[in-house]
């Protein structure tokens, strides 16, 4: 799983205070240095502090309407004005402040990471610096003021190569996700290969059973054709969820029909190094009829489930758990992978959280009409849950 897993919203939240207290900070420091500037009229405080208020907002609003586009072309161009208007009518000492010179940087980053059109991305990040840049120049020309300006050039090319940086970040976490999705439906694609097999095999039987007792027994006609209707409309519904993916790699996978041998294996292998894993299986679980594409995403589920107890949790006991929820709308299989708090804490969370195990198990999850949760536990562990659907139990089925 790759390092740079995104911040939860509980890391995001305080990171937002804290950008807004440090904000609000820099504006009674702009105040306090306004009140000490001899020159300047009350309309000069007021513009200064209410624009600079205003271009702290535009940083602060979230990613929606206005857009952040929007958002950041008005700042600069406000900024400018601004600036063309004090340079022309009348310099002062002290016209320009840190609230809003520091939230043009943080536009400058934002713009320059989300922006998603290059074009768009270069030309309001180069108003902005502009904006920043000119900023010292509302108190005239002197030697003094353009060094000021110098120095904000810096500040700009910081902010640019900050955003740039997440910019490739974002972009290449992107594209691991849609490598992981890629990887996930390609797996699917290959099963189906064996799903298809298993369902023509069956109507295959069926077929000759039926010519060779069409004459002496023309009464058991019509279940054997049952059989091959019924596993003929399984197997249109397994291509329907995978016939256009494609695998480009072999990956060992459980066949239909060994579910729980092969999930005993998983808890089995995964024990051998002395930590307690067991698998319960309630008893109406042995009696289900399930998809073979279920089947090999139960086993799925399980697999990565345990790979993460492994890599974030050591030393937890895990319990695998596979129960049936009785709805009205149709049985559900239920599988559930608990750990108890790992014996040596883990610098990543407890069951891969932000990470692309759980990306992947969700777009098998979407291809076999499943759903998955996962969370902590009270007691500091971590729960992996995901229910499948259950086909209905009618005899004489070939899968």
């Amino acid at each position: 799983m790759e390092p740079d897993t995104p911040l939860s919203p509980a890391v995001r939240r305080l990171l937002a205070w804290l950008l807004a207290t440090g904000l609000a900070l820099l504006w009674l420091f702009d105040l306090v240095g306004l009140s000490n500037a001899s020159d300047n009229t009350w309309p000069s405080w007021l513009l200064l502090l209410s624009f600079g208020t205003l271009t702290a907002l535009a940083l602060l609003l979230p990613d929606r309407r206005p857009g952040l586009g929007i958002r950041a072309g008005a700042a600069a161009v406000g900024s400018l004005t601004l600036t063309a208007v004090h340079l022309r009518l009348a310099p002062l000492d002290y016209t320009w402040g840190l609230l809003e010179t520091v939230a043009l940087l943080g536009l400058l980053v934002r713009t320059t990471r989300r922006m998603r059109r290059p074009a768009a991305a270069v030309a309001l990040s180069a108003a902005l610096g502009v904006a920043v840049i000119a900023l010292p120049l509302r108190g005239g020309t002197g030697y003094d003021i353009v060094t000021f300006s110098f120095l904000l050039t810096f500040a700009v090319g910081g902010a640019v190569g900050l955003g740039c940086y997440l910019r490739l970040l974002d972009a290449r976490r992107a594209r691991a996700m849609d490598a992981v999705r890629q990887n996930e439906r390609t797996e699917l694609a290959r099963d189906l290969h064996d799903f298809v097999a298993h369902h023509v095999t069956g109507i295959i039987v069926h077929a000759n059973a039926g010519l060779m007792i069409q004459e002496t027994s023309p009464e058991q006609i019509k279940p054997l054709l049952e059989g091959i209707s019924r596993a003929g409309s399984e197997t249109l519904d397994s291509m329907r969820r995978l016939v256009r993916l494609l695998r480009e790699e072999d990956h060992h996978c459980a066949r239909p029909a060994e579910m729980l041998t092969e999930l005993d294996r998983l808890v089995s292998a995964f024990s051998e190094d002395g930590t307690e894993a067991r698998l319960d299986v309630a008893d109406p679980v042995r009696a289900v009829r399930l998809a073979p594409e279920v089947e090999t995403s139960v086993h799925r589920v399980v697999q990565e489930a345990l790979t993460n107890v492994r890599r974030h949790a050591p030393g937890a006991d895990v319990a695998v758990r596979l129960g049936l929820d009785r709805r009205t709308g149709g049985d559900l299989l239920r599988v559930e992978v608990r750990n108890t708090a790992p014996a040596v804490r883990s610098t990543a969370p407890t069951g891969g959280r932000g990470g692309f195990g759980l990306v992947g198990l969700r777009e098998r999850m979407e291809a076999v009409e499943g759903t998955l949760t996962s969370g902590r536990t009270p007691d500091g562990g971590w729960c992996v849950t995901a229910t499948f659907p259950v086909l209905e139990a009618v005899a004489g089925s070939p899968a």
